[in-house]
């Protein structure tokens, strides 16, 4: 049973996901409208600076049709009702503790939480989920662990996020356990 609220769906339609810290709202349009004209309609803004939110809102603001906002480095139930709020199209952790996955189901909205460790998935599962970002994807066991996880729990799909380039994501995206991919490499 998952309790993700779509976001296997989310990441399906969106298999390269770009993680942005950026901290002036002026320039959020401008990043939107590269990751478009490359044929990517999808962001996942992160909460690494201080202007984070400013610039989640401008990009509410500004995006065409069809192109999701994310929200990414969420460690707090308070974030995730403030994101909920502003009307994110989904979330991402990077970690879960009972705490916050009650929080991603309160608000009801699209969310992934990052693990690691296959006790991190096992508990990840027992709240009902069985999407995941595995994070950091280079210090994880990168493609290794992948393949380890797939055959552990089959039924579980990842997003990997941290230490992966355009090479590794071509390669990894092929994986049965990938749904999606996480990095900043389309935004230098």
């Amino acid at each position: 049973m998952n309790e993700q609220f779509g976001i296997r769906e989310i990441l399906t339609n969106h298999p390269i996901v770009p993680v942005c810290v950026e901290d002036d709202p002026a320039r959020i349009e401008r990043v939107m409208e590269k990751l478009e004209a490359s044929g990517i309609h999808c962001i996942e803004i992160t909460l690494r600076s201080a202007g984070a939110f400013e610039v989640i809102q401008k990009a509410l603001e500004v995006r065409n049709e069809g192109f999701s906002i994310g929200v990414g480095t969420i460690i707090s139930s308070e974030q995730v009702e403030r994101c909920a709020t502003l009307g994110v199209d989904f979330m991402v952790s990077p970690g879960l503790t009972s705490h916050l996955a009650d929080a991603f189901k309160m608000a009801k909205v699209p969310f992934l939480p990052g693990v690691m460790t296959s006790s991190e998935i096992i508990a990840g599962l027992e709240y009902g989920l069985d999407t995941f970002k595995l994070f950091p994807f280079n210090l994880a066991g990168g493609e290794k662990a992948l393949q380890t996880y797939g055959s552990v729990f089959p039924h579980v799909k990842f997003c990997p996020t941290g230490g992966v380039n355009q090479e590794i994501a071509e390669r990894i995206l092929q994986a049965q356990n990938v749904i999606a991919v996480g990095g900043t490499w389309m935004l230098k």
